[in-house]
């Protein structure tokens, strides 16, 4: 089919010739992970979405300046799939692996591509920078505790930390919240 045909909401897209299966590991009998690694490109639309996409640990690209040919180029020398809700921007013949975000909602978008993309076995909950996207290190509680709140501190054992932006991680509300928005996705 041509791109002369218009695209409605509840249309499902794979564009050719490249085409595979995303999570092949229920088909794997020597590996229990499969050897692809899923890199994502997100376009100015969905930086919530590229934020959980990088809580679940999925290296994801986003700037809310990139311009579509920028993410085209990305997505085409870093082997990357493109998520968008610009059905123009799919249709560059550069880009071999894109997704059409059908929702609006953060949370939503991510509950989405857990299913579409069948991501809850490669998930690596909470190994990435949420503003970096960078992996997270865990550091001793003396070398955190300068850095946090005192209160922080004295609450918590466990932190990990961004060598790139600094930025200090604990298990506090707001990760507990990220963990109950993860759990029905990681559980089925």
């Amino acid at each position: 089919m041509g791109f002369e045909r218009v695209i409605f909401d509840s249309d499902r897209l794979a564009v050719y010739p490249k085409f595979e299966a995303l999570d092949i590991s229920p088909l794997l009998k020597v590996r229990a992970q499969p050897l692809r690694v899923l890199r994502f490109v997100a376009d100015a639309h969905l930086g919530g979405l590229a934020s959980l996409l990088r809580m679940s640990g999925f290296d994801t690209l986003y700037d809310n300046g990139f311009e579509d040919a920028e993410i085209a180029e990305i997505a085409a020398q870093q082997g990357r799939i493109v998520l968008t809700r610009d059905r123009e921007l799919l249709k560059r013949r550069i880009i071999s692996h894109g997704c059409y975000v059908h929702a609006l909602k953060p949370s939503l978008q991510l509950r989405e591509l857990y299913e579409r993309l069948d991501l809850a076995r490669s998930a690596r909950p909470f190994s990435l920078c949420l503003h970096c996207n960078l992996p997270l290190h865990e550091i001793s509680p003396e070398l955190a505790r300068p850095q946090v709140p005192p209160r922080i501190g004295a609450l918590y054992s466990h932190f990990l930390r961004c060598d790139a932006c600094q930025q200090i991680y604990w298990e506090g509300s707001h990760w507990r919240g990220m963990c109950a928005l993860l759990a029905p996705l990681l559980n089925r």
